[in-house]
C-alpha cells in the first residue's frame, strides 16, 4: 500500500503535524526529530502527492533542476540559462546534483516534492526514469533538457547531436587529417556523437583503428588520461574530437606533457562552446550549443503545461554550430 503521512508519523513516532511540518519547513521542531520524520520517509518511499495540489492551483512559484554534475561548465551555464527565465515568470529554482546516481536521484526527487515545488527539469539521462513517469501520469508539469528519455511522453528541449558529431568530424577531415580519434562520455547525447563520426569516417573511406574510441566520464582529468592513453600508440592520431569541453581540455594537457603543439602537431575539437574553450591555451575549435536558448525554451514549455495551453508533448531540437579557433589547423605534410 502507498504510505500516508500518517503511517509516517507512526513509523517515526511523532504525530501527523510534526510530519506536516517536516514536509513544509514550518514551525518549531529539534534536529533529530526532523532527520527521524526524514528517515521514515525514505523508509516508506513517501512523498507528498505534489501533482495533485499543483493542479489544485496551489502554487509555490518554484521549479525543481536536477543536473548530474554542477562544476561540468556546461550544466552550469544550463542552469544559470533555467534561472534567468524562471525569474522572468517569478519562479525560484531548486538545484540538485545527482552524480548520474540512481540513490541520489531517487533522494533529491523525493526531496523537491516535499517542497511541492510546481514543475521540474531534468537535465541528466536519469537512471530511475519510472520514478518520472509516476509524476507524468499524475499530470506534472516536466521538461527534460539535454536528455532524452525515449520510453517518456514528455516535452523536451535537446540539440541535434548528430548533426554536431558530424560537423566536427567533417571539419578534421577537410583540414586533411586521417586519423582521427574521439573520446566520448557514456551517455546517450555522446552516442549520437559516435554515430556521426563513424558515419564520416566511412564517408571517407578512412578506417578507425583499434583504440582510437575511448569510452570515459567528463571530467577534465578523464579527458588528460585518455588523451595520454591514445597518444602514447606507436601510430597515434593527428587529430581528436572530443565529446565534450571537458574532455577537450583534459586532451590539451596531455599533448602538452608529451611535448607535441597545438595545432600543428595535433588537432583538438570540444563540443559545447562553454566558457572553458576560451580560458584554454590554445582557445578551442568546438561544437557550439544554444545553451541559453535551450534553457529559455525548456522553461517556456514548462510554463505552458502548467497553464495547459498545449497538451501534446513537444520535442524541440535545435541546431548546434562549428566555431573555429585555434586548435585546429591543416596538417603538416
Amino acid at each position: 500500500m502507498k504510505a500516508t503521512i500518517r503511517s509516517v508519523a507512526q513509523e517515526a513516532g511523532v504525530s501527523t503535524t510534526t510530519v506536516s511540518k517536516v514536509i513544509n519547513h514550518t514551525g518549531s521542531i529539534s534536529e533529530q526529530t526532523r532527520k527521524n520524520v526524514l528517515a521514515a520517509m525514505k523508509k516508506l518511499n513517501y512523498s507528498p502527492d505534489v501533482a495533485a495540489a499543483s493542479l489544485r492551483g496551489k502554487r509555490t512559484k518554484a521549479f525543481g533542476l536536477l543536473v548530474p554534475d554542477i562544476s561540468n561548465p556546461f550544466y552550469a551555464e544550463v542552469a544559470r540559462s533555467i534561472e534567468d527565465r524562471s525569474h522572468d515568470f517569478g519562479y525560484n529554482v531548486m538545484m540538485c546534483n545527482t552524480d548520474n546516481d540512481a540513490e541520489k536521484e531517487k533522494n533529491y526527487l523525493s526531496l523537491l516534492t516535499s517542497q511541492r515545488i510546481d514543475g521540474l527539469v531534468v537535465a541528466s539521462a536519469f537512471r530511475s526514469p519510472d520514478l518520472l513517469e509516476e509524476m507524468l501520469d499524475k499530470g506534472f508539469p516536466m521538461v527534460l533538457i539535454a536528455s532524452e528519455i525515449p520510453k517518456l511522453s514528455v516535452n523536451t528541449v535537446t540539440v541535434d547531436d548528430y548533426k554536431g558529431g558530424y560537423l566536427a568530424t567533417s571539419h578534421l577531415l577537410s583540414l586533411g587529417h586521417k586519423k582521427i580519434a574521439i573520446i566520448i562520455e557514456n551517455v546517450r547525447s555522446n552516442a549520437a556523437r559516435l554515430a556521426a563520426f563513424k558515419e564520416a569516417m566511412q564517408e571517407a573511406d578512412l578506417p578507425i583503428p583499434d583504440g582510437f574510441i575511448v569510452k570515459t566520464e567528463a571530467a577534465i582529468q578523464k579527458g588528460y588520461e585518455s588523451g595520454k592513453k591514445i597518444l602514447s600508440m606507436k601510430e597515434g592520431p593527428t587529430a581528436i574530437f572530443a565529446c565534450n569541453d571537458l574532455l577537450a581540455a583534459g586532451v590539451l594537457q596531455a599533448a602538452k606533457e608529451v611535448g607535441l603543439n597545438i595545432p600543428q602537431d595535433l588537432s583538438v575539437v570540444g563540443f559545447d562552446n562553454t566558457v572553458l574553450s576560451t580560458t584554454t591555451s590554445p582557445m578551442l575549435t568546438t561544437i557550439s550549443q544554444p545553451i541559453k536558448l535551450m534553457g529559455a525554451k525548456a522553461v517556456d514549455l514548462l510554463i505552458e503545461e502548467m497553464k495547459q495551453e498545449k497538451g501534446n508533448k513537444e520535442r524541440l531540437l535545435l541546431s548546434p554550430e562549428l566555431i573555429i579557433r585555434q586548435s585546429t589547423a591543416s596538417i603538416s605534410i
